[in-house]
């Protein structure tokens, strides 16, 4: 796995790599490109995460994810910031994300 020192730096390397969709999350899924494809656990994979901590202000915190999913046929990025996990109502989402992580 690379080494970034931005989250822009990471964003940018997995859109050459064709990670070229928008996730989001949402209570019991991800969502792909606002409201066009909702994907739950089992429909992707995480291939990559890299975590980003600011040097001063908890709020520069993130990770970022490049999922992928063979049932929808596409790469995206999923960018979140830490401590969002806890607005999740699916166990099984907050676990595929954390095991991740």
């Amino acid at each position: 796995m690379k080494n970034f020192d931005t989250v822009t730096e990471a964003v940018s390397d997995l859109q050459r790599r064709g990670y070229t969709h928008n996730l989001t999350l949402e209570k019991q899924s991800l969502l792909r490109d606002e409201k066009e494809i909702f994907l739950h656990p089992q429909d992707f994979e995480v291939d990559e995460v890299y975590r980003f901590e600011g040097n001063s202000d908890p709020g520069d915190e993130n990770v970022v994810y490049a999922i992928s999913s063979a049932k929808h046929n596409f790469k995206g990025i999923l960018m979140s910031a830490f401590g969002t996990y806890s607005d999740l109502d699916s166990p099984e989402l907050l676990a595929k994300l954390q095991y991740n992580r």
